[in-house]
């Protein structure tokens, strides 16, 4: 990646204009991002910025009222989750949204389900191409549960883990999709130093070695500036900074609005 973190220059994620309101709350107002392919890009701001709305519409969890969202010069503003995750787009939750009760290895197979090309039928007879996709997809999450050095954990009950290593499945069941685009909502929060750092060396192993599109989103200012190739930030729903890590530190709007209050 050159220095100012673009890539071929090819731009991965187009935002433009897009509001959101609740009620008589407006969480995200007109904001624009050009997220190029290849790069870490974050988005801070206070509590109450409008970050996470910003990502749910992003994701398709939320459709804006204006605006429009271009993935890869596709339309996808009224795409559906499920639709953007076959076309590439994973997401983590700040909350941990992973099934307790399975299995290390059966969450993060349950996030191939958006390759799987078999009907119903067949996978529950496993038959022909239904063994052949289940083989298949068991070597890809095999390979994720090895990459996040899970392997000793991969029969154990996701709810009996340890915090800081549920939020690494999660992370494992976003990278099951094969995501180019991979949007992280808060993947530190709760974790102590030594867990964050062991986030930190996963999400810049998955920029580096799969060549995956980051988004996120973080309140430890810290991780942010060490590892960010762009930083937006957002206050009361508005974008009212971007660039380099040193250029958005340095801006006086920034350090009024967000930094000047500490890390949080």
């Amino acid at each position: 990646m050159s220095e100012s973190g673009m890539t071929d220059g090819s731009v991965k994620l187009s935002v433009s204009d897009i509001s959101k309101s609740f009620g008589g709350v407006q969480a995200v107002r007109g904001v624009s991002i050009e997220v190029p392919k290849g790069v870490i890009f974050s988005i801070i701001g206070p509590n109450g910025a409008g970050k996470t709305s910003l990502l749910n519409m992003i994701s398709g969890f939320y459709h804006p009222d204006e605006g429009s969202i271009r993935f890869e010069n596709t339309d996808i503003t009224e795409t559906t989750p499920a639709n953007r995750a076959a076309m590439g787009i994973a997401r983590t939750f700040q909350n941990i949204a992973l099934f307790r009760g399975l299995t290390v290895l059966e969450n993060l197979m349950l996030g191939r389900h958006v390759h799987m090309k078999s009907g119903v039928v067949s996978s529950m007879l496993y038959w022909g191409r239904a063994q052949r996709e289940e083989v298949e997809h068991r070597a890809r999450v095999e390979e994720i549960i090895d990459f996040l050095k899970l392997s000793d954990l991969r029969k154990q009950p996701t709810g009996a883990l340890a915090y800081g290593l549920q939020k690494r499945v999660e992370l494992g069941r976003a990278l099951a999709v094969d995501p180019t685009l991979l949007l992280l909502d808060e993947p530190m929060a709760g974790m102590n130093q030594e867990e964050k750092e062991d986030m930190v060396r996963y999400v810049l192993d998955v920029n580096d070695e799969f060549g995956t599109t980051i988004v996120l989103i973080e309140h430890d200012m810290g991780v942010v500036m060490d590892i960010s190739d762009h930083v937006v930030v957002l206050d009361q729903g508005a974008k009212i900074a971007e660039g380099t890590p040193d250029h958005v530190r340095a801006d006086p709007g920034v350090i009024e609005a967000y930094l000047g209050t500490g890390n949080h």
